[in-house]
C-alpha cells in the first residue's frame, strides 16, 4: 500500500513548501488541507490510509492541539506519526506536545532537510 502524508497548514506558502520538500520522497502520496476539521474528516475516512501527519498548531476553528488530542484519543490513530511545525514561541509547547505523543516539533523557521529526514524516519518505522 502506498504511504501518504497529510499536511495540515492554513498558510499557503508553508503548505506549498512542505509539498515541495516531501515530493522528493519516492512513492509518497501528499494530501494537503488548510483546516484541522478537514484533516479530521480525512483521518476518519477508512478509504484514506494516512501514514503520517504534519500539522501547524495555530489555525482558525479547530487548532492543531485539538486535532492531536482527537487523534491520540481515537484507537485507530494512537500510533500515527505526528510532526508539528509551529511559530509558537512558548517554551512549554514542545514538552506539552511530547506529552501528547507528538514525534517531532520544528519551530519556524525550520530546516526543510531536517523535516524531510524526520518524516522519512517515521515512515520507515511504520
Amino acid at each position: 500500500m502506498q504511504k501518504a502524508v497529510l499536511i495540515v497548514e492554513d498558510a499557503d506558502t508553508c503548505a506549498s513548501t512542505l509539498e515541495i520538500i516531501f515530493s522528493t520522497i519516492a512513492g509518497l502520496r501528499i494530501i494537503t488541507t488548510a483546516s484541522a476539521e478537514q484533516a479530521w474528516k480525512l483521518l476518519e475516512n477508512p478509504a484514506e490510509h494516512i501514514s503520517a501527519l504534519v500539522t501547524d498548531l495555530h489555525m482558525p476553528g479547530m487548532d492543531g492541539i485539538e486535532l492531536i488530542d482527537r487523534i491520540r484519543a481515537r484507537g485507530s490513530h494512537t500510533r500515527l506519526p505526528i510532526i508539528v511545525i509551529t511559530g509558537s514561541t512558548d517554551l512549554a509547547v514542545p514538552e506539552q506536545l511530547r506529552l501528547r505523543g507528538v514525534d517531532a516539533v520544528f519551530p519556524k523557521p525550520y530546516s526543510p532537510a531536517m523535516v524531510r529526514e524526520k518524516l522519512e524516519q517515521l515512515l520507515d518505522h511504520d
